[in-house]
This record gives structure tokens, sequence and C-alpha cells, in this order.
């Protein structure tokens, strides 16, 4: 039996530009409009789970609210057909967690079409360890794969220890990609290589010699998850033909980089959007992530809270000190 209440993390703004986070009980009734009403069992943390608990307009704009971008769990009732009770399913992407109550509580409501049967050889929990970060690291695999085979020579990723970076390097090591991983965190140099990179570099290594207009050629393809002056270095290394990845910001928005790359070398800069993605390629990295790209060494990349232990996890994401994935565990909540 569906209770009427719920515990989830609730977001509040008392007064213009002062946010408060709390867990509490919050109603069935309250939740939005959806086809599909799911127990959520796993959410996990992202960067964007953050900026919405503490009150980025660019994410949130309306308040109360319940963060959290990724959910999985099972259905407890689907009003058009699209599923049954006690079908496993993952929601991410989309509106979730940004003004539609997210993955940080027991219970959502949402479109029936947001949802991703879960794949046979993927647990829930497994789902969530991934969540959009995975996604996101699958589908920047896909789009690389297109073009660039493993023989081809070294596949670069950047952001390497955050969630989508980290995912990357196990993901293409998985697919026989020899990967070189750039970090700004030298101390993560064993992590890294347990996951399956070759090769641990700085992020000056990836830099140097970046203001000029070309550089040496150095990778077949990159995973791009930081943008700014790295990505304009990485794509400038770029060999002939190579792929770049596009799906991340924080070391900045801008991209200062001439054309030279793309109309003599080839180069391809494929942007990477796992909010808006098309169903097919969605169902088809979920997929290859349960089945190929299976990783054996899933649990070394998480570290497990429930909502209590969020707060923390929060403002260490917000300082870009959270290495691999935090998984939120809504069972124990």
């Amino acid at each position: 039996m569906t209770p009427e209440t719920f515990t989830a993390l609730i977001v509040e703004q008392p007064e213009p530009k002062k946010f408060t986070r709390r867990i509490g009980r919050k109603k069935i009734s309250e939740l939005p409009e959806g086809e599909l009403l799911v127990k959520v069992h796993y959410s996990s943390l992202n960067f964007k789970d953050a900026l919405s608990a503490t009150g980025n307009p660019g994410v949130t704009r309306n308040f109360p609210h319940t963060p959290g971008i990724d959910a999985a769990g099972e259905v407890v009732e689907c009003a058009d057909g699209s599923f049954a009770p006690g079908d496993k399913v993952i929601v991410t992407s989309y509106d979730l967690g940004m003004e539609t109550d997210g993955g940080y509580g027991q219970y959502i409501r949402v479109p029936a079409k947001w949802a991703v049967r879960l794949p046979a050889g993927l647990s829930l929990r497994e789902s969530m360890i991934l969540g959009t970060a995975g996604f996101t690291a699958g589908l920047s695999v896909l789009r690389l794969a297109e073009k660039v085979q493993p023989g081809d020579g070294d596949i670069l990723v950047t952001g390497a220890t955050g969630g989508v970076g980290s995912l990357a390097v196990d993901i293409l090591a998985k697919a026989g990609y020899r990967v070189v991983a750039a970090t700004g965190k030298a101390s993560e140099a064993d992590f890294l290589k347990k996951l399956g990179a070759a090769e641990v570099i700085g992020r000056e290594e990836v830099t140097a010699g970046s203001e000029r207009p070309m550089m040496k050629t150095r990778w077949a393809g990159v995973v791009d998850a930081v943008g700014g002056d790295i990505l304009a270095a990485a794509i400038k290394s770029t060999k002939y033909g190579g792929v770049v990845t596009c799906c991340g910001l924080v070391a900045s928005p801008e991209l200062n980089i001439n054309v030279f790359p793309f109309i003599l070398r080839g180069v391809s800069l494929h942007g990477i959007d796992s909010a808006e993605c098309p169903m097919e390629p969605r169902r088809q990295v979920w997929e290859k992530l349960a089945g190929p790209w299976k990783l054996d060494n899933l649990e070394a990349t998480a570290t497990e809270v429930t909502l209590a232990g969020l707060e923390e996890k929060i403002a260490a994401i917000l300082k870009g000190q959270v290495r691999g994935r935090t998984l939120v565990n809504l069972l124990g909540s």
C-alpha cells in the first residue's frame, strides 16, 4: 500500500537569495502530474544537484523543491500502461530534479516517457552508481566510437577524477581503448590506474603550448568533462580525423579556439546532451552499460550516503573535492 507521506530532502527559500535544506515529510498528493509513480530506491549526487540544492537560478527557480536528477526504483502506478507495478526503471534527465521534484525523495511522479526499463544485467544500485554521469560518459564513448577505434591511438579524458571523467576512463578501458587520464589531483593517480587508465598526466601537460594556433598531435579522441582552455588545447592536439566530445563547463563555458583543427585536420567536436537525448540512443547506452560495457570495478568509484549524509557531499562537490560517484540510498533514509 502506498503511504500518504514520504521522506525527502526539501530545499526552501525563506527570503530572497537565502536557501535552507532539511529532511522532512512530503505528501504523495503534492507530487507533480505524470503517468508514472515510482518508489525510489537509489539516486546519486551530480554537480547540477548541488546547484539546485543551493538555489542556483540557472537550475531551479521554484521552491520548496526536492533535487535529484537521477532516480531508480520500482513502479507503483502507471496510468498509460507503459509499465506495470513492480517494474524496475531508471529515470534521469529531462526536468527531473530541476523544477520537477527529483530523486532525493522516496517517491517521484513523472511522465512515463522519461523512464527507461532497467536492462537485464544491471541492478538498481549499479544504475545509480552510473546515473547521469555514467549515461553521459557512455553517450560520449558511443559518439567517439563511431569514428575512432581502439587501435587508432590514445584517448584523453579530462576531469578524470570526477563523476563523468572517472566513468569514462572505466568504460573506455573496458571497450579496449588506451586511456590517458588528465587531472589536477596528482594524488589520485593510483585510483585512475585501477579504473583502467594506462597513463595519468597533469592538466599542465594538456595545455602546454596551447598559445599556438595548432599543437603537436597526440590524441585519437578526447572525452572532455571540463571545458575552457583544457578543451581548446585538447582540440588543437587531436590527430587527423579525431573526435572530441564535450559535456562540461566547470573550467569555463568559454571556448577560445580557431578553425584550424577543424579545417586542416578534420577534427570533429561533438556536444553531449544527456538531458534531452532521444529515447533510442538513451536505451542503447543503458544496454551497453549493462552488457559489453558492464564495469567490473563499478563499486570502486562509489561512496554511499543516505539523505542525512548529503549535506557534506553537496559542499564537497561544489569545491571540486568529490572523487568518483556518490550513491544516495533512499531505502535507508
